[in-house]
């Protein structure tokens, strides 16, 4: 992390740091943070061109899904770190014509020639280099098709006029910002070492560019122009097609003509739950992050933690050994469905969790070691982005989407102006072994041709009084789940605006390793409480982006109706976007 990036968060999380272990729940300080109000309509991203992008679509008429897929084409230019074309994703759609939700599934798919043991070396064991860093890496990306077939069937305007804005600013450029110049030279050596990648991110001298330079980027304009004329077809079919598939057979990797041309979007069944008051409405398998918010919100239910205080010892340890066993079970069920059965009605039953509730000790923390998936279940880069829009009809989007690692594998499709995922990573690579998050996998989440490995990503919706309330998500890795239950759990049981509930310190467990990692903006004393219970903390990076956990943008309906924006300032350049 940067110096100024520790500055920032330092400044942003400071006054926190100072609050004492409570009894009571610490909410007055909420009136701190204030969150971007709009009454027409709203875009929170991660990168303040991509938010305008979606703002300009809002305004020209179009409604949240257009908004949503302009925003999302604009992040490949603006956010390469995340943003991309040759990656996939996850979109929630409400629809408020119909009171409906809609899960699309965009997320990539393993090639034809992809293998089990593909990653595995003569001696059986894991090839990182090649799971994460080769051409070997990438999935057949998605998130064109997602976004094509979203605006298709759910848009009010044509594809052409929702992406000129992201084609604007590849073909005319724009001022770098600062955040972006530190990236791309933080990450520098990565992507200097693809031909591709050194023409399209550096100058033609192979120096950086620095904060206020004009970034052009004519390939990746000539690709969102195709993709704008020709719909889906001018990325799996064609010219751009052909450049994959160059790309591909020069430098090893697996995926084909016939690969594309036979990628498709799933249409899925949203996961449901109740918590208090609302009703949850989440992203289903090949999204782990759905399922087990619901299932982790149904153990935390049985506990009255009002009264305990927020972010108290005795609140983090049940939240803490919750997630440990939500963690576990993802290990052992989570996968594809259309190659897995995904045990989701008994992992989000009210009747298991109130069997998880009953083997957490309120005082004593259980070691990661002695949990592990419940036998008896019945079977069957950190750099994501999310962004969250809402338009004045009362429909919502909540959209994550990644090239896995920031910059995705580091290698550029030549010709077209994009990066590649290395999600082929999310899949299991053997068992047992964790991948680069951190996570453990097994046989649900081995690698099949044509499959779509597991994600965490976990866009969300939340209903109060059976209106639309809260929209969000995160980037984060496998810190994406904990994340939005820590801004559900901030904003419904601890009443904060969504500013607040975005603000606050987060902590994360994740079975293994056995350890909370904690934000800064925690007392001395809270932290002692929970050692004493037998936890490990941890503050130490987890990874690029010290000390942070996640990056939520959010949108909350107030009572009175009102439009409230949460950009996260985490990371910044987050912005809201709001008329």
């Amino acid at each position: 992390m940067t110096f100024v990036k520790r500055i920032f968060v330092f400044f942003v999380l400071l006054p926190l740091s100072f609050a004492a272990e409570a009894q009571t729940p610490l909410i007055t300080y909420n009136t701190q943070f204030h969150p971007t109000l709009a009454r027409n309509g709203i875009v929170v991203s991660q990168e303040t061109y991509a938010s305008e992008a979606g703002l300009e679509i809002l305004k020209a008429g179009g409604n949240a899904v257009d908004a949503a897929v302009a925003t999302g084409f604009a992040l490949a230019v603006t956010h390469p770190q995340a943003g991309n074309l040759g990656g996939g994703g996850f979109m929630m759609i409400y629809l408020k014509a119909e009171d409906k939700v809609i899960a699309l599934d965009y997320r990539e798919m393993a090639p034809k020639a992809a293998s089990r043991d593909m990653y595995l070396d003569a001696n059986g064991a894991v090839d990182n280099k090649l799971s994460r860093f080769s051409l070997k890496s990438s999935g057949v990306p998605g998130t064109v098709m997602g976004l094509v077939e979203a605006q298709k069937q759910y848009g009010v305007l044509t594809l052409p006029e929702v992406m000129a804005p992201a084609i604007r600013l590849a073909e005319q450029g724009f001022a770098v910002p600062w955040e972006l110049a530190e990236s791309l030279s933080r990450y520098g050596k990565r992507l200097l070492a693809d031909s591709a990648s050194k023409g399209y991110f550096f100058k033609p001298d192979g120096s950086a560019y620095v904060a206020g330079d004009i970034f052009r980027q004519v390939d990746l304009a000539e690709t969102l122009k195709t993709i704008a004329q020709k719909g889906s077809d001018g990325f799996y079919k064609g010219a751009v097609a052909d450049k994959i598939v160059t790309t591909m057979e020069t430098g090893g990797g697996l995926i084909t003509h016939e690969d594309l041309e036979n990628y498709e979007v799933r249409f899925r069944e949203p996961v449901s739950g109740t918590f208090r008051n609302v009703k949850v409405v989440t992203m289903p398998p090949p999204s782990s992050g759905g399922v087990h918010v619901i299932q982790m919100l149904n153990v935390l239910e049985g506990w009255d933690l009002r009264s305990m205080g927020h972010n108290s010892a005795a609140y983090i340890h049940r939240m803490v050994e919750t997630m440990k066993y939500a963690y576990a079970d993802r290990s052992k069920y989570l996968g594809d469905p259309d190659f897995f059965k995904v045990p989701v009605a008994e992992l989000t039953s009210k009747k298991y969790a109130a069997a998880i509730r009953a083997k957490i000790n309120p005082d004593t923390a259980t070691p990661s070691a002695d949990i592990g998936p419940d036998p008896d279940l019945l079977y069957e880069s950190h750099d994501t982005t999310h962004f969250s829009v809402a338009d004045r009809f009362g429909n919502m989007v909540a959209n994550t989407y990644t090239l896995n690692f920031t910059y995705g594998n580091s290698k550029s499709v030549a010709g077209a102006g994009f990066l590649l995922n290395n999600e082929m990573d999310d899949f299991s690579a053997k068992a047992g072994v964790p991948n680069a998050f951190g996570l453990l996998g097994g046989e649900a989440n081995a690698i099949e041709a044509g499959k779509r490995p597991l994600s965490s990503m976990t866009p969300t919706f939340v209903f109060k009084d059976g209106k639309p309330y809260i929209a969000t998500g995160s980037p984060g890795g496998s810190q994406i789940i904990t994340t939005v239950l820590n801004v559900i759990m901030n904003a419904v049981e601890f009443d904060m605006n969504i500013q607040a509930a975005t603000n606050m310190p987060r902590f994360h467990h994740q079975w293994f390793p056995d350890q909370i990692f904690m934000e800064a903006g925690f007392s001395l004393d809270t932290r002692r409480l929970l050692a004493k219970m037998g936890h490990h903390l941890s503050t130490e990076p987890f990874d690029s982006n010290a000390h942070i956990i996640g990056a939520a943008q959010s949108i909350m309906v107030t009572p009175e109706g009102l439009l409230a924006g949460a950009a996260d300032p985490r990371r910044p350049g987050s912005f809201a976007a709001a008329y």
